[in-house]
């Protein structure tokens, strides 16, 4: 967290200096979109910091198909330094003003149209999956194996910590929610999405390589994690789970000869996971955003007014970054509470009549 705060305030510190610095023939104004969204969406390299004009970045590989070349595999230095209108091998990289595909790979087909090509590339939110799964690898793996080589010794710090992250989540969450017959099938999942959101959420607020990528601000990733919930729910739900969907207590004529209420349940089965989905990706993204905004501030105040007035900006900014990002700090873990909660909520439902 504290280096997270120095890093925000430094940026802060930096944007003031750049505006001091510019000639008023020189200002340009900011593109707001580009310059937040550039930021919080995916992409496809680690923008690290500018030596004499030339960006320093940790490129990613691309790995695209096109449906008339081919497959192509290369560095995302050769599409990601290219000037406008310029493309490598067919392809380059959509502005964040572009409404379609903005920030994707795109390609010209022999119509002229732009198209998005099949696209497995290692983006920033794919190296930062991998990433958090080698970090909770390396976290819980250690102390597995000391117990499992010898279950009685006394558990050291190290351990203790372990022990004590694990029965929070499951002490505290799982076990008030689900059977305790059904625990020990549902506790691997719920406990490995609660850590995998926490530290998905944590690592993205460190804006160094290689932490940064917005994982849990995607949609894609919240819908991936929301649908595992919804096929834990349903794929294993019991007899008295679906009898109360498909055949509800409830009056005949709302049954037969239209089922309304089977409809109903059936449609809040694909809700519940809908919600988690939305509520991840939405408190993420929004305080990513606000970060952005604040930082941004000081760039369009001092375009407006000058660097006088960006400099007095600059501290309400830095007073709100720090905030902000304290706050991100609390929501990180509140979210993967509240994520796993419901998770473990909607699975208890769908277990009612099992022996407690």
């Amino acid at each position: 967290m504290r280096g997270s705060l120095l890093r925000h305030i430094t940026l802060l510190l930096l944007a003031i200096v750049s505006i001091g610095s510019l000639r008023a023939e020189e200002k340009e104004s900011l593109d707001v979109k580009s310059f937040i969204f550039g930021h919080t969406g995916d992409g496809y390299c680690f923008h690290i910091t500018e030596v004499k004009g030339k960006p320093v970045c940790v490129w990613l590989p691309v790995i695209v198909h096109s449906k008339t070349t081919g497959w192509h595999v290369f560095s995302s230095r050769h599409v990601c330094e290219l000037a406008e209108g310029e493309t490598y091998q067919g392809f380059f990289i959509a502005p964040m003003t572009d409404p379609k595909h903005p920030g994707k790979l795109v390609e010209v087909d022999a119509a002229g149209d732009v198209t998005r090509p099949f696209d497995l590339s290692f983006t920033r939110n794919a190296f930062g999956i991998f990433l958090v799964c080698a970090f909770m690898l390396a976290f819980f793996l250690p102390a597995a194996r000391r117990y499992k080589k010898d279950p009685m010794a006394v558990p050291n710090k190290y351990q203790g910590l372990v022990e004590w992250l694990t029965y929070m989540v499951l002490d505290g969450i799982v076990s008030p929610s689900i059977p305790k017959s059904k625990v020990p099938k549902f506790a691997p999942y719920l406990l490995t999405v609660f850590f995998f959101i926490f530290f998905c959420n944590l690592f993205g607020l460190i804006p160094i390589f290689p932490f940064g990528a917005n994982v849990t601000g995607n949609l894609s990733i919240t819908l991936v994690l929301a649908l595992c919930t919804y096929v834990a729910v349903n794929m294993f739900g019991n007899k008295h789970y679906w009898k109360d969907i498909l055949w509800p207590d409830v009056p005949m004529f709302l049954k037969f000869p239209i089922p309304l209420m089977p409809i109903i349940e059936l449609i809040s089965t694909l809700t519940k996971p809908f919600a988690l989905m939305i509520r991840l990706f939405a408190n993420i993204l929004a305080g990513h955003i606000i970060i952005m905004v604040l930082m941004a501030l000081i760039f369009i105040i001092g375009g407006m007014y000058g660097a006088g007035m960006g400099g007095a900006t600059s501290v309400i900014s830095i007073f709100m970054t720090v905030f902000m990002t304290a706050l991100e700090c609390l929501v990180a873990y509140i979210q993967a509470y509240v994520f796993t909660m419901l998770s473990s909520i909607f699975i208890g439902m769908a277990q009612e009549g099992e022996e407690n």
